[in-house]
């Protein structure tokens, strides 16, 4: 049965069928079992079968696919040629249609992003945390040494197999002066980039963590001030590149925006949420009320068996219109600020969806879909401590959010307790309508300053508890 050609791919969109399989010029014939990463019309990444073993296939089409394959091939010849662990480059061609490069399926791998999410939460820097960093240091370091580096260095990067450690993405491997240890200021600029992407928490244990580096590649000395500079500037650029892509489509969010409407989801969750996206307002109506009226109306809402908190942002009156309808909802605030929040690693209930009616772009009623959070808000959490200490894990936690907040410079602007959750060992904050990130200190300390007021007013002033609160929760 003769397959489909590779060129074809740039017309099946995001989910190519499956199984697929490909006649590849030079008279190579693939089957795609499972996509792993599709980027439409240019990209595909897939675990494939070629000559009855299981292979991972990079697919490239497109106006760009033979910059691209170049990329790919140079870079897997380079981890290749220095003798760095990678996974084996099977085959590779390209034609008019595109390229393609086949490499050995590493069984059983995972990526050492999926071992740094298992112990994310742990105190930092534990034992196994630094088991984890340490080994991609030295990894890397061992890249350096060797003068090439990964522009796009990141821990799904490296993958573990077998007990070894293999550096996968050719695209982004390049070389400076092949064969001699990288230059200082290259180092550092790569080694910004690895540990912005790690939680800002990783900071004080820089210096400790570097030691695994140096055992490995001791050619330079790594100043640790100007190390922190390089990752500031890449966490600022990271940042800002991630709030863009919360409001267009892109391989995170499926989007649609125009003059009539804006509906913003999770690519995940496009499908389990279509029919509640079609109309929130019957879900509201057969949920649980928690708040009515006014300015919101907020529900829990069962969907597929999954319980999910709609809130609905209200027009009230024509005047009300007039004040909104030139800036962006409420919903739409909080779906930039909660994603903004859940990068910096500020806990918040996973936002899902947002939807904003309009009118030729005048914005009028708005919808904002999250998880629901099945946790006890802060006050009845500390209820039964009024005359004594809460658990240490929980003050603990406490910190870490505080702490968070004033590294990052953001207010919450309403910390009352029922908007603040104690969920799976952390805090997360709600109802993020107020939520602001300011550009100086002076702002901030004003605006931190109400923050910690209003939240220390959950409590009697005579109770011991606020007291404690008190003394313990940082000033500026």
């Amino acid at each position: 049965m003769t397959g489909s050609k590779l060129g074809e791919l740039v017309r099946q969109g995001r989910h190519p069928a499956l199984p697929l399989t490909l006649d590849l010029p030079q008279g190579t014939s693939l089957t795609i079992e499972s996509w792993l990463r599709v980027l439409p019309g240019q990209r595909y990444v897939g675990r494939a079968r070629w000559n009855g073993k299981p292979v991972l296939a990079k697919l490239l089409v497109g106006d760009k696919a033979a910059r691209h394959y170049q990329r790919e091939h140079e870079g897997a010849m380079l981890l290749e040629d220095h003798g760095l662990p990678t996974p084996a480059l099977l085959k590779h061609g390209a034609s008019e249609e595109g390229g393609w490069l086949l490499f050995a399926w590493l069984d059983e791998a995972s990526s050492l992003w999926d071992d740094w999410r298992a112990i994310e939460r742990q105190p930092m820097l534990s034992e196994v945390q630094q088991q984890v960093l340490g080994r991609a240091l030295g990894l890397i370091a061992g890249m350096h040494a060797q003068g090439i580096w990964q522009d796009d260095l990141h821990l799904d990067n490296l993958l573990r197999a077998g007990g070894e450690l293999y550096v996968v993405d050719g695209g982004g491997v390049k070389a400076e002066v092949s064969g001699s240890p990288l230059s200082r200021q290259r180092v550092l600029e790569n080694l910004g980039v690895f540990f912005a992407q790690l939680p800002a928490e990783v900071e004080p244990f820089i210096e400790e963590l570097l030691v695994h580096y140096i055992l490995a590649n001791s050619e330079h000395a790594l100043p640790l001030e100007a190390l922190l500079k390089e990752i500031g500037k890449v966490r600022h650029w990271r940042l800002n590149d991630y709030l863009k892509k919360v409001a267009r489509d892109c391989s995170l969010f499926s989007a649609r925006v125009g003059p009539f409407g804006a509906t913003v989801v999770r690519r995940e969750e496009e499908e389990g949420l279509r029919v509640v996206l079609a109309d929130p307002d019957t879900f509201i109506a057969q949920g649980r009320l928690f708040k009515t009226g006014g300015a919101a109306t907020v529900a829990r809402v069962e969907h597929d068996g999954r319980l999910l908190l709609v809130k609905r942002y209200n027009i009230k009156s024509p005047l009300h219109w007039i004040k909104r309808f030139w800036r962006p909802s409420r919903a739409w605030h909080s779906w930039v600020e909660g994603n903004r929040l859940d990068f910096l690693g500020i806990a918040t209930p996973r936002l899902l969806a947002v939807i904003e009616r309009r009118w030729l772009w005048l914005r009028g009623p708005a919808w904002l879909v999250t998880e629901l959070l099945s946790g006890e808000d802060v006050i009845e959490r500390f209820q039964p401590y009024l005359d004594s200490s809460p658990p240490e894990e929980e003050l603990l936690a406490l910190d870490r959010l505080f702490a968070a907040l004033i590294r990052e410079r953001i207010s919450h602007g309403d910390l009352k307790g029922h908007n603040m959750f104690w969920e799976q060992g952390r805090w997360s904050l709600i109802d993020l309508d107020a939520v602001q990130q300011h550009g100086s200190d002076a702002s901030f300390a004003r605006a931190y300053a109400k923050d910690r007021a209003r939240f220390l007013r959950n409590w009697p002033t005579d109770s011991a508890l606020h007291c404690l609160l008190e003394e313990r929760l940082p000033r500026l």
